[in-house]
This record gives structure tokens, C-alpha cells and sequence, in this order.
């Protein structure tokens, strides 16, 4: 049977990328599970998550900077609540990341990290995470 979790965070501004690496780590060597998959799975339509560099946080600027250019956030939409923006951004970020876990380890890459994006906070957010072993 697969470990399942969730992590609990908040988010202070309307765009912004955070951090979760430490938090999935830290749940993983909790389950104490040596190989697998990890899963980590973003429930809101608002946000999404992505694994990219964290050494340098203006890589996390130009990115966002980048999805305002690629989503106009002035343009007609009709969705009544305004947030379409983030609704298509959260699209294009995709809700879900998969790693590698080798001795109760992330195998990320040297400079990766995992975010998770906000694009319509601030707000309570939260995600799960599944560890698969085969």
C-alpha cells in the first residue's frame, strides 16, 4: 500500500512560486521508505506546481513574468469570478510532479526544486503527495 500526505502552506502574494523541496523531503523520510516514486499533486485550479531551478530566484521572476506575457491579464475573459488568468496559468504549470526517491532521497538534480505556483492568493493552500513502491 502506497504512503499518502499532505502538506499544509499559505501564500502571501497574488503570484508567487514556493518553495515545498524541504516539506516533500521531510515527508518522505518520515514514511521511511527507501525506493520509489513520489507524486506530488496540486488540488487547486488556481495554482499549479513545477520543478525548476531554486539556486537563483530570479529564475522564479522570469518565470512568472514570462506567463504574464503569455496570459494577458487584462484581456475579456468571462469568467465571473476574474481569475482566469490564473486558471491558465495553472493550466499551462500542470497540477502534478513525479520523482524519483533512491534511499529515502529526492533525486532531484543539483539545482532543482519543487514549487509550488500561486497564482490567485493569498490564500490557504495544500498538497498531496504519494510514495509508490514497486
Amino acid at each position: 500500500m502506497p504512503a499518502t500526505g499532505t502538506v499544509n502552506l499559505a501564500t502571501a502574494r497574488t503570484m508567487e512560486f514556493v518553495d515545498i523541496t524541504a516539506a516533500i523531503q521531510q515527508a518522505v523520510r518520515d514514511t521511511g521508505v527507501a525506493d520509489g516514486l513520489c507524486v506530488v499533486y496540486n488540488p487547486h485550479t488556481t495554482a499549479g506546481l513545477t520543478i525548476n531551478e531554486g539556486a537563483d530566484p530570479a529564475v522564479q521572476a522570469d518565470i512568472l513574468a514570462a506567463l504574464q506575457v503569455i496570459v494577458p491579464m487584462r484581456h475579456p475573459f468571462t469568467h465571473q469570478e476574474g481569475n482566469s488568468p490564473a486558471h491558465i496559468m495553472a493550466s499551462l504549470m500542470g497540477s502534478s510532479v513525479s520523482v524519483l526517491v533512491a534511499a529515502g532521497r529526492l533525486q532531484l538534480g543539483t539545482w532543482q526544486k519543487i514549487f509550488f505556483c500561486e497564482f490567485d492568493g493569498s490564500r490557504s493552500r495544500q498538497v498531496r503527495w504519494q510514495l509508490m513502491v514497486g
